[in-house]
């Protein structure tokens, strides 16, 4: 570890060491608490959805238990990597410390699901503890100390605007990958963004062109394909600088990433041939047409029919919360092939071909209408709700040829969809920070910056940490898919953590700000507006406790 002047005083001593006889410790009392609440859900082997929605807040408190457990110990792994390459510095160590100091702390006292849940280890099964040791009593009681908290804080002053305060723990490669998009968003975004979120207006295709330019929106598309082939992490990276920059152009990527891997994985021969590549170029823009009024997160209970007539489907129903639509010209779009039944097993995915649209007319073809649905954040795209009156779709374009896949085909997807979505709160929650830090050194208050002033240094810090935490869960998940293996589980608790992450900063951003961060010239104000719907697009916070759960709990998983 290296040394420095205030390294004996502030950071523990044999920190590693403790921070690894706490994971023991977890690892240990994850275990037994979910033997116990298995006697509670699990019904004849198997995990029991009625029992699931009974104990919900339990099981919910649960995952998140679990999800914190999974984020300490893959920060534990992350300053271990730093140590064996010698670079576990003062700042590194000072994140891992405060990161283990503050969580380990809400493991025992609760943790915040949201501002007015708190999920606490005594309400999920009544009477249970477990064994702490000298790491863990250690790190929870002195961890996140306030000199700690300044500390951190001091050290970041000195790295102002850079990618991420701490390494990462990623390769050159990655890094380079870092490098150039933060360029890019530094001078092609950033300083537009506000302005596109006040006017509500599109992107500008100029700067959709330079991304495809870039290869965003083929960035795990094979290169067989035209595609960059980069692995999840890479994936992760140009989401989190885009994100960064503004949550719309770190989101344009999103659709394509969904709509190549349906076909790279359902998809005929004949399909992958035609659409990747051009899904890789820019030349189509995909977006995702799943989510009904009336279904929300109920997939299996989508009601948009698909009736097969001749050489074409004809689709009748209603979409909503379709992002992108009107310049989109390849709809993936989730229907219902067969008419009697009332269940999953009956859906189809479609590759609906439409005629991108202009500002003046989002949608010409006949058989489609669209109403914008007006949003206070997450602008730059346009949701709308969509209307379907016969809309003809070529039998060819059924994914995969064979109806009744839809749903297992887009179940495929969410893993990625989730990692995605996690990056981009991390670089929402950085785009926080970055504001924030920024306004605490230029604001004066009786005399000096705020920065100075112990809550408002104490916000950044837990800001700078949390993010970092978030960003290891991230990758991990993202290295799991990579060794293509199921990682729907860490994607859900990457997702969840993220999410949340990214409001906490937001929210305190806002209030580091004070009454400016309510004023709509200082982009934090959008920041907010941004990070709220990171907790429910992809699967809301619920619906991802309901994913974590469900899997540690399940016998036969474990």
């Amino acid at each position: 570890m290296t040394n420095t002047r205030s390294i004996d005083t502030i950071l523990l001593p044999n920190l590693l060491n403790s921070a690894l006889s706490a994971i023991n410790d977890l690892d240990s009392m994850l275990a037994n608490l979910t033997k116990e609440l298995q006697q509670s859900v699990v019904v004849d082997g198997k995990v029991s959805q009625a029992k699931l929605e009974e104990g919900q807040y339990e099981v919910h408190s649960f995952s998140w238990v679990a999800t914190y457990v999974e984020a300490l110990k893959q920060l534990y792994f992350w300053g271990q990597s730093l140590e064996a390459n010698g670079e576990f510095d003062e700042l590194n160590a000072l994140l891992l410390q405060i990161g283990f100091g503050e969580y380990l702390s809400q493991l025992e006292g609760g943790i915040p699901m949201n501002q007015g849940e708190i999920a606490r280890i005594s309400q999920i099964v009544q009477d249970f503890s477990w064994t702490k040791s000298e790491g863990w009593q250690q790190l929870s009681s002195h961890g996140n100390s306030p000199v700690a908290r300044n500390r951190l804080v001091e050290l970041m002053q000195n790295q102002l605007g850079v990618a991420s305060y701490g390494n990462t723990g990623q390769d050159e490669d990655v890094e380079f990958i870092r490098d150039q998009f933060s360029r890019f968003v530094m001078e092609k975004v950033a300083p537009h963004a506000q302005q596109w979120h006040l006017d509500n207006s599109l992107i500008p295709m100029e700067l959709v062109d330079e991304l495809a330019e870039l290869g965003v929106f083929g960035l795990t598309i094979s290169g067989d394909y035209g595609g960059s082939e980069l692995p999840k992490i890479g994936m992760c990276v140009v989401s989190e600088e885009l994100s960064r920059g503004f949550l719309g152009v770190g989101s344009l990527a999103t659709r394509c990433e969904i709509a190549s891997e349906l076909i790279s994985k359902g998809g005929t021969d004949e399909q992958k041939d035609k659409w990747l590549p051009l899904i890789a170029s820019g030349e189509v823009k995909p977006t995702a047409v799943f989510t009904e009024p009336g279904s929300g997160s109920d997939l299996g209970s989508l009601i948009t029919k698909g009736k097969k007539d001749g050489d074409n489907y004809r689709i009748t129903g209603n979409k909503t919360w379709i992002t992108h639509a009107g310049r989109a010209n390849l709809m993936t779009l989730l229907v219902r092939t067969d008419p009697e039944s009332s269940n999953y097993r009956g859906l189809s995915m479609m590759l609906a071909e439409k005629t991108a649209g202009t500002d003046d007319d989002p949608f010409p073809d006949q058989g489609i209408t669209g109403t914008e649905i007006d949003v206070i954040g997450y602008r730059g795209m346009k949701e709308y709700e969509l209307s379907f009156s016969d809309f003809p779709v070529p039998v060819s374009n059924l994914l995969g040829g064979q109806e009744g896949l839809g749903f297992k085909q887009l179940m495929e997807t969410f893993e990625s969809a989730r990692i995605q979505t996690a990056a981009r709160a991390i670089g929402v929650a950085q785009s926080a920070l970055d504001a924030s830090l920024k306004y605490a050194l230029e604001r004066y208050q009786f005399g000096k910056p705020i920065v100075n002033f112990a809550r408002v240094g104490s916000k950044l810090a837990i800001m700078a940490v949390e993010i970092m935490m978030a960003r290891q869960l991230t990758y991990y998940s993202a290295r799991q898919k990579d060794r293509g293996r199921r990682c729907d589980l860490e994607a859900g608790m990457a997702k969840l953590l993220g999410a949340r992450v990214a409001w906490a900063a937001a929210d305190n951003g806002v209030q580091i700000h004070g009454g400016n961060g309510f004023a709509m010239e200082f982009d934090i104000s959008r920041i907010l507006c941004d990070a709220r719907i990171l907790n429910i697009f992809e699967g809301a916070a619920e619906i991802q406790a309901n994913v974590i759960a469900r899997r540690l709990l399940d016998p036969k998983a474990n």
